[in-house]
C-alpha cells in the first residue's frame, strides 16, 4: 500500500486516505437575509465534486462562529440552525461518497468586514453589509484597515462561548471532524502573536498570557466535541518576522500545550498575520514546519503549501515529515486528483458507480 492511500485512524475515525483538502473560503454565502451564512448550491457542487474525486478529508472552509467573526459579508458561518441545516445537505453527501466531511471554526478577528478577493478584499462598512471588527489590541492590520476595537474580558469569554456552541452546531449538523481556525492572522492568531497583541492583562505579555485565549477556546470546544471524534488546530507556524512574531520554535511549544488540551492533529501553514512580509514560496516551502512538529512533539501533522504532484506528496508522507497532506490550489484545478494519484501510485481509493467507465 502506498502511503497516501494508507487510512489514518484518529480517535475512533478511521480517514479512508491521506489526500485532504484544506479549507478554502468562496466566498459565495448570502450576505443578509435569513440565509445569510448558510451554504448554498455552490458550496454543495464544489465540494461534492472533490468526494466524488476520492478526497479521503474534506475541511469545509473558515466558518464563523458569529456574525461580527465573518471575514467577509460572504463567508459561511454557523450561528444559526438554518445554516445547520443546510450543512447537513453537503455533510450527508459527503459521507456517502465515503469521504470524512469536518468544519474549520473561526473568527476573523481584525481581518473581518473586507469584501470578496476578486472585488480588492479592501474593508468594507455598513453600507456594503460591513461591520466594525474586534482584535486582542486596536492595532490595524495595515494601512488600509480601520483601526478595531479591543476586546473587554467579557467580551473574549462570549468569543469563547460562541466557538463552543458553534461546535455543537457543526455536530448536529453531521461534522465527524472539527478544526479551530489558528493562523493566518485572525482572532486567535492575533492572541497568540506578540506582534498584534500589546494587551497588558491576562491575555497579553508573557507566552502563557498569549496563548490563553487558545486554550480556552480548545477546552470549550473539546467539552462539548464528542470523545471518540477527533479535533484539529490550524496555526501559522512562522510570520515570517525577523523578530517580534510568533515563531517556529513557539509552535513546536505550543504544539505540545494543544495535545495535552485534547488537540489531535495540528494543521501547518504559515504566515498572514503581519502585512508586507515576505514569504520564500516554492514546491512544499511549509512542510518544513510540520516536520519540525512531527519530529519533536508527539502530536500528528498534516502538512499544506504548494504540494501538487503525486511523487512529490507520496515521499512527504514516506518520509515521515507529516502523516497527511492537505491539497488546496491543487484540487481547485483537478476535483480528482485522488483518483489520478491511486491510479499512478497502485492504490485505491472508492470510485462512484456512476463513474466506473473512468477505472
Amino acid at each position: 500500500m502506498t502511503a497516501l492511500f494508507e487510512p489514518f485512524t484518529l480517535r475512533e475515525l478511521t480517514i479512508p486516505n491521506r489526500v485532504w483538502m484544506p479549507p478554502m473560503c468562496q466566498y459565495s454565502a448570502a450576505p443578509e437575509g435569513p440565509e445569510t451564512g448558510a451554504p448554498t448550491d455552490w458550496h454543495f457542487a464544489h465540494y461534492a465534486a472533490r468526494a466524488t474525486g476520492g478526497t479521503g478529508l474534506i475541511i469545509v472552509e473558515a466558518t464563523a462562529v458569529s456574525p461580527q467573526g465573518r471575514i467577509s459579508p460572504y463567508d459561511l458561518g454557523i450561528w444559526n440552525d438554518t445554516q445547520v441545516e443546510a450543512f447537513r445537505r453537503v455533510t450527508g453527501f459527503l459521507t456517502a461518497q465515503g469521504t470524512v466531511p469536518a468544519i474549520q471554526l473561526a473568527h476573523a478577528g481584525r481581518k473581518a468586514s473586507t469584501d470578496r478577493p476578486w472585488k480588492g478584499g479592501a474593508p468594507v462598512g455598513p453600507d456594503a453589509h460591513g461591520w466594525d471588527a474586534l482584535a486582542p489590541s486596536p492595532l490595524a492590520f495595515d494601512d488600509g484597515h480601520p483601526v478595531p476595537a479591543e476586546l473587554t474580558v467579557d467580551q473574549i469569554r462570549s468569543v469563547v462561548g460562541q466557538f463552543a456552541t458553534a461546535a455543537r452546531r457543526a455536530l448536529a449538523a453531521g461534522f465527524e471532524v472539527a478544526e479551530i481556525h489558528g493562523a493566518h492572522g485572525y482572532l486567535i492568531n492575533e492572541f497568540l502573536s506578540p506582534h498584534s497583541n500589546h494587551r497588558t492583562d491576562a491575555y497579553g505579555g508573557s507566552y502563557e498570557n498569549r496563548t490563553r485565549f487558545a486554550l480556552e477556546v480548545v477546552d470549550a470546544v473539546r467539552e462539548v466535541w464528542p470523545d471518540d471524534k477527533p479535533l484539529f488546530f490550524r496555526i501559522s507556524a512562522t510570520e515570517w518576522l525577523e523578530d517580534g512574531g510568533w515563531s517556529a520554535d513557539d509552535t513546536v511549544r505550543f504544539a505540545a500545550d494543544l495535545r495535552a488540551h485534547g488537540v489531535d492533529l495540528l494543521d501547518v501553514s504559515t504566515g498572514g498575520n503581519a502585512s508586507g512580509v515576505r514569504i520564500p514560496t516554492g514546491p512544499g516551502y511549509q512542510v518544513p514546519f510540520a516536520a519540525r512538529v512531527k519530529n519533536e512533539t508527539a502530536l500528528p501533522v498534516a502538512a499544506v503549501g504548494l504540494i501538487t504532484e503525486v511523487e512529490q506528496a507520496e515521499k512527504i508522507l514516506a518520509n515521515g515529515e507529516a502523516d497527511a497532506v492537505l491539497l488546496g490550489r491543487e484540487l481547485l484545478r483537478n476535483p480528482s486528483w485522488a483518483r489520478l494519484a491511486a491510479r499512478e501510485l497502485g492504490g485505491e481509493v472508492r470510485v462512484p458507480d456512476q463513474y466506473h467507465r473512468s477505472v
